[in-house]
């Protein structure tokens, strides 16, 4: 089992993500989400082909394709740690952190 904690941002929410890939090509998720969004993305992704959720040939991620029904907003990292757990649970990818750092300088500009 693979397991994803996403925490995102200025909205405060945590959401945890459980992959586990079964023995036919599918990753079975369990997401548990404080976002109210989250949670009914959560409840209609509950299993994923990961070879189609790691491409944007064909259909693309079905995670997207939900994110962008159910979701608010476009920046929302929950979608991008849900496809990393099912690339680890998949054996497509080594387990590693991802990291998005913010910061603005002293004019409200963003710096490097």
């Amino acid at each position: 089992m693979t397991r994803a904690e996403i925490f995102s941002g200025i909205c405060g929410f945590t959401t945890t993500v459980e992959a586990v890939m079964d023995g036919r090509r599918r990753v079975h998720l369990t997401i548990e989400s404080e976002c109210e969004a989250v949670q009914h993305l959560a409840a209609e992704l509950t299993q994923v082909d990961p070879f189609q959720e790691v491409t944007f040939k064909g259909a693309g991620p079905l995670t997207l394709r939900l994110a962008a029904q159910y979701l608010l907003h476009a920046a929302c990292p929950v979608p991008a740690g849900i496809i990393k757990a099912v690339e680890v649970a998949a054996g497509l990818a080594l387990p590693a952190d991802v990291t998005i750092k913010m910061s603005e300088d002293e004019h409200g500009a963003l710096s490097n």
